[in-house]
């Protein structure tokens, strides 16, 4: 819709800002993933906390405190990699992706060998933690990511942010796909083979608790397997879009207490194409004490996403607009 339109449509129906001048309405589409996961719900509550529509109420009386004249929209997609097109096509303003995702676009490596780089590709914030579970059978003697040496072992699908991040995790306890009988399910199938024991061990990437692994641990004597320790450290030094984690005790049945694993964030990002007062507006309505109320009150992670975690696990540069507000916070140097 171009400008004149909007200016037109605006005063058409006596929308007025101060000085009787018609307020200049824009469009910010974010996507999401399907309609049935995490992604959705949480674009939704973003969308609404930075939207303040023409002749919305003041912030302060207690109506939106998003950016003036902006009309935001989750956008259910097929989630990380889908986004990231969408935003290099200009077919969305900003997305959901995990940061490993991000990282590999945005450099050209992992996922993305052999595409072209998504060198635009910036970062809004970071939201919340995906944690990499690696369970094993209880049984399996795995006590640790060394000891999958000679197991059965499901690295996720091909294509998967998962399978490049468990080859990863191998390499970094010295193992190679190759020291494992590897096979590459997705994770309910992975647990399925579990139960008839005819796999040890698979990776998941995802916020606990994961659906899939709950029913498995109902059912089946599983353990979670730890990945900590100077191996784990040595990980988030060399890719920096992991951050440490851990599953507090009683996550899973059987599990009686924390596991130390790490995690990739889920992320908000946008193109460096647009615009440093958009984002820095956007990024600041998200960290607004009443925002941050309506997050916690409107989904089990939404109490997860605060400024403290915003600038965590990065892998990719901050949008100006972004880094500018964390700059004001505190939250960057």
């Amino acid at each position: 819709m171009n400008k004149k339109l909007i200016l037109g449509l605006a005063a058409a129906v006596g929308l007025f800002v101060q000085g009787a001048s018609a307020q200049e309405m824009s469009f910010f589409r974010i996507g999401t993933g399907g309609t049935a996961g995490t992604y959705y719900p949480i674009g939704g509550l973003i969308a609404n906390s930075i939207s303040n529509p023409p002749g919305s109420r003041a912030c302060e009386d207690g109506g939106s405190c998003g950016v003036p004249g902006l009309i935001a929209t989750a956008v259910a997609s097929n989630g990380s990699v889908g986004n990231i097109n969408a935003i290099n096509g200009g077919q969305m303003e900003a997305g959901f992706t995990q940061s490993d995702v991000a990282y590999w676009a945005q450099t050209g490596t992992g996922l993305w060998e052999g595409q072209p780089a998504v060198e635009k590709l910036r970062l809004i914030a970071n939201l919340y933690p995906e944690s990499i579970h690696l369970v094993a059978r209880a049984d399996a003697g795995i006590e640790s990511v060394a000891d999958l040496k000679g197991k059965r072992v499901s690295l996720d699908e091909p294509g998967s942010g998962t399978l490049v991040d468990a080859k990863i995790i191998l390499e970094g306890y010295g193992l190679s796909e190759a020291d494992v009988k590897a096979e590459y399910l997705k994770p309910d199938q992975a647990a399925d083979r579990m139960r008839d024991n005819a796999m040890d061990a698979f990776f998941f990437v995802g916020g606990y608790p994961a659906g899939a692994i709950a029913e498995l641990s109902s059912q089946h004597d599983i353990k979670l397997v730890p990945i900590d320790g100077e191996a784990a450290d040595k990980l988030r030094e060399k890719y920096n879009f992991f951050a440490a984690d851990s599953f507090p005790a009683g996550t899973y049945k059987g599990q009686d207490a924390d596991v130390a694993t790490i995690s990739v964030g889920a992320q908000l990002v946008t193109s460096a194409d647009q615009s440093d007062e958009l984002i820095y507006n956007i990024t600041k309505a998200l960290y607004n004490e009443s925002t941050q109320k309506f997050f916690a009150a409107g989904h089990a992670k939404g109490k997860q996403i605060t400024l403290d975690s915003a600038t965590l696990g990065a892998g990719i540069p901050f949008h100006a607009g972004a880094e500018k507000f964390y700059k004001e916070a505190g939250k960057l140097q």
